[in-house]
């Protein structure tokens, strides 16, 4: 399968499937539904996107995972990390569950933190929030975009994990 960035579909790396079995066939019925799914993860992450750095979109990623307990994406984003230079003590706060010093990044992960689970919290003042730690309203909207696909990442991998496990118990 080819996808936008040519690299390990983000998916297929966190929940390894081999092509015997059925999940791995379920999963690929719809070609255009995994090519979407990793062209997502590639605009989302894009360097193009404005107002947010990749290291601070991995870093909601990251966290999101965390919350989520979603282990082997979380892994994946910890590789991204690293490959992007980003400061090892903020990668271990943000992996732990710890505050961080900056209050930017401190205010956009207790957002994510709320969009993640308690959604019904991301309100008028939550989005405030963000607007005084200085995020654009462009950089808000992609914030929220972002988070709303690492939902729907954690779910897919997780939602693929179950099935292939009652595959194997079958």
């Amino acid at each position: 399968m080819t996808n936008i960035s040519n690299v390990v579909d983000v998916i297929d790396a966190a929940v390894p499937l081999a092509p015997d079995q059925a999940t791995w066939a379920l999963r690929r019925q719809r070609d255009k539904v995994v090519s979407a799914t990793q062209g997502s993860y590639d605009a989302m992450f894009s360097p193009a996107v404005e107002g947010l750095s990749v290291t601070e979109r991995l870093l909601v990623a990251l966290h999101a995972c965390c919350v989520s307990k979603a282990d082997s994406l979380a892994a994946h984003y910890r590789d991204r990390l690293a490959a992007e230079g980003a400061d090892s003590g903020v990668i271990e706060a943000v992996d732990s569950g710890e505050p961080v010093a900056d209050a930017r990044l401190r205010t956009v992960l207790a957002f994510t933190g709320k969009l993640i689970e308690r959604p019904i919290e991301g309100d008028r003042a939550a989005v405030q929030s963000l607007a005084d730690s200085g995020l654009s309203a462009p950089a808000i909207v992609a914030m929220s975009q972002l988070i709303a696909f690492l939902s729907y990442q954690i779910r897919l991998a997780a939602g693929l994990k179950a099935l292939a496990a009652a595959e194997a118990a079958a």
